[in-house]
């Protein structure tokens, strides 16, 4: 089946898309992994580069004990991305007469080189394919679907869509939303926005959270301590109402103005952290502000806090004042929420905990606003 520098599998071809080839085929376990390549997400001077997750030993470990156990059905595709470096060969002679003309078969050929990137990339089955890479059951047919995109675009938005129904971490898949502009389902399209200032906020050196963003791209050096999906969480909620503080940046059309809204999330959220100077920047271990809880909750404040101030001749004042006047209620690192019963690191990012936090933080700030004027 194999050479040196290629090898070839009988296939069908047929075109999906824009004149997208697809093949389907049929390769020996312990041959995926010699015409394919892993691109692994990570970031390089910002630019977000691959897609997939890193290798889950644990995992890997089981699908080889499981080819290991002797014969074993094992159906389940890899999907894969080609180079326009393959070449195929439609086979000659007469089709029967019965078939469906929406392929046609032949011969797929794939380069190996001997050094160098390979022509193909793992879009789903990456676990699946380092395990058959790895088992002692070296020839179990395998089955495989590829279309040829060297577009790390499309090689992404097919991953994101593949990986949609299965327990994938949705903090890779967020990450990768701002890197895909073809048309989303509306659950993952409602991600990407949120995912989009998310990076911007982590990236931008002039944005409060420069840094401190853990993302799923991050080496293991990083010093980030919020996770970036308590974040996102927030700015969702923030675009969630037509009464929210950045709805109003959303146009009938369904654009937005990013750029408003990164402008409205850095004034408030340097408000906060110049508020409350001895909670930012440690780990959720040391400051409930950091927290899930404590993210989720701030950003519910946002709502009320923005909307009054951008009525005010002095916004990021009237920012300041309100969040000043809340200061010493808050316990983010010491002491006890009385009104709720906790105590500071009793604070738990669970749905009731941060609806109370929400909630309380809110009133508050409506019953001190009152009192003021």
């Amino acid at each position: 089946m194999s050479t040196q520098d290629h090898i070839a599998v009988r296939a069908v071809k047929t075109q999906q898309g824009v004149e997208t080839d697809v093949y389907a085929f049929f390769l020996p376990g312990s041959e995926v992994m010699k015409i394919a390549g892993i691109s692994r997400i990570q970031r390089d001077d910002n630019e977000l580069k691959g897609f997939q997750r890193q290798e889950i030993r644990s995992h890997v470990n089981s699908i080889v004990e499981f080819l290991d156990s002797g014969p074993v059905l094992f159906p389940n595709a890899i999907i894969l991305a080609l180079s326009k470096d393959v070449t195929f060969t439609a086979a000659r002679g007469s089709k029967p007469s019965e078939a469906v003309e929406i392929v046609t078969s032949g011969t797929l050929r794939i380069p190996v080189p001997a050094t160098g990137d390979k022509a193909a990339w793992i879009v789903d089955g990456q676990q699946r394919s380092l395990a058959l890479s790895r088992t002692q059951n070296k020839d179990i047919p395998v089955p495989v679907i590829a279309f040829v995109s060297h577009d790390i675009e499309v090689q992404r938005q097919q991953f994101i869509l593949v990986n949609k129904v299965k327990a994938l971490d949705t903090r890779l898949i967020d990450e990768l939303l701002p890197e895909v502009s073809t048309l989303l389902p509306k659950d993952l399209a409602e991600n990407k926005l949120p995912s989009e200032l998310c990076n911007l906020l982590n990236t931008h050196k002039d944005s409060p959270f420069y840094r401190l963003i853990k993302r799923k791209s991050d080496k293991k050096t990083s010093n980030a301590v919020i996770i970036d999906s308590a974040l996102i969480a927030a700015i969702k909620a923030n675009l969630k109402l037509h009464t929210s503080a950045l709805s109003q940046y959303v146009n009938s059309d369904g654009t937005s103005d990013a750029d408003e809204m990164f402008s409205m999330l850095v004034k408030y959220w340097t408000a906060v952290k110049d508020t409350f100077p001895e909670a930012w920047g440690k780990g959720p271990e040391k400051s409930r502000l950091m927290h899930m809880a404590g993210i989720r909750s701030m950003g519910a404040l946002m709502d009320p806090v923005m909307l009054r101030a951008e009525s005010s001749t002095d916004v990021e004042g009237d920012i300041r004042q309100s969040l000043g006047r809340l200061k010493q209620y808050c316990c983010w690192t010491a002491g006890k929420w009385d009104d709720l019963g906790w105590k500071w690191n009793d604070l738990q990012g669970t749905s009731q905990h941060i609806d109370r936090l929400s909630q309380y933080l809110i009133q508050l700030d409506r019953k001190l606003s009152k009192a003021s004027r």
